[in-house]
């Protein structure tokens, strides 16, 4: 029996920064109604905010609802309202060490970017992001703009060299997230683990980017059992699938008046 259905973000629940759409939102809440579900991510907390929770009905069903930004070096939970379990921030020298190398290495590749929508370069708190034409560029621009990883690579190959003492991994369509060692999702999963008390095997994994490589793979690598997607519409219809399979949707008019 499955306790925990944990899912990515981006590609998955979402197209890439943007929010759950409506069919996806009373699918992720018929879900909560009969389990508990996560949701992992290297977005930082107003990301989850924005692209989540503006969208989900504030109800009690979402005291079944874990988010871990940043790949779970943050944890919210929901009582009444949403509250940090912990943050394992960098400290202000690790965050310069870390933003001077990045400038240094983006000197180095000189990719000539001609336009950049938002700020390209992103404290997360436990993170770093660089998202190579900013935090609010359309998605068109951003899948052409890297789909074979070879730009990033070279971002983090650099990065290898300039700060060794930190993870750099690429993510999402456009990014680079450095982190402390050994944060990953995997990581997340063992957060989730310990916290909730429940075990790996009684877990479910869902993202779009579950091969060698991948931002989803440490999941799988974990031990998790893992089901690739396709994108959000793949999505929806393996939570249709699970909620069958789990329990009896939950009429909404029932959840309403809890």
């Amino acid at each position: 029996m499955k306790k925990l259905i944990v899912f990515d973000l981006d590609g998955t629940l979402a197209e890439s920064k943007s929010s759950l759409d409506a069919e996806m939102a009373s699918l992720l809440h018929d879900l909560l109604g009969i389990v508990k579900v996560a949701i992992i991510s290297g977005g930082g907390w107003p990301q989850f905010e924005k692209q989540i929770l503006s969208n989900l009905p504030d109800d009690e069903v979402l005291k079944n609802l874990s988010l871990l930004p940043t790949c779970g070096t943050q944890f919210f939970q929901y009582d009444e309202t949403w509250k940090k379990l912990y943050s394992e921030d960098f400290s202000w020298d690790e965050k310069t060490k870390i933003t001077d190398a990045l400038n240094d290495a983006l000197i180095t590749v000189d990719f000539n970017i001609e336009k950049a929508w938002g700020e390209t370069i992103e404290d997360r708190g436990s993170q770093i992001t660089y998202s190579a034409l900013g935090q609010e560029a359309p998605i068109k621009e951003k899948i052409k703009w890297d789909p074979d990883f070879t730009k990033r690579k070279k971002i983090q190959k650099i990065l290898g060299t300039l700060i060794p003492e930190f993870s750099v991994r690429l993510g999402g369509t456009t990014s680079v997230d450095i982190t402390k060692p050994g944060i990953d999702k995997g990581y997340g999963i063992m957060k989730l683990r310990d916290t909730l008390n429940i075990e790996i095997e009684e877990m479910i994994f869902i993202g779009d980017a579950i091969f060698p490589g991948g931002n989803d793979y440490p999941p799988k690598e974990a031990g998790v059992t893992s089901i690739m997607i396709k994108g959000p519409e793949q999505s929806k219809r393996v939570i249709e699938t699970i909620v069958a399979c789990l329990g009896t949707k939950i009429p909404r008019s029932e959840t309403e008046n809890k």
